[in-house]
């Protein structure tokens, strides 16, 4: 069985099923859960976090440079 795409990267695991079944309430609450769980990781790892989120954004050594053809519309 192929899942979604994960943010993680991640894939290969078990997979988490998630009942189909649950009332606004009830996926409410655990929206919240999950949205106060970043906010505290966020909290304690903001620096590290930016650190590492920027130099996976930095381009390699080993890329081709990003040209823009002025010619090619947008």
């Amino acid at each position: 069985m192929k899942y979604p795409h994960q943010l993680s990267g991640i894939q290969r695991g078990l997979p988490l099923l998630i009942p189909d079944d649950w009332t606004p309430e009830q996926a409410q609450a655990v929206f919240e859960v999950l949205d106060d769980l970043r906010d505290r990781i966020w909290e304690h790892y903001a620096l590290p976090l930016q650190e590492l989120y920027q130099q996976q954004r930095m381009p390699n050594e080993t890329d081709p440079p990003f040209l823009i053809d002025p010619d090619e519309p947008f």
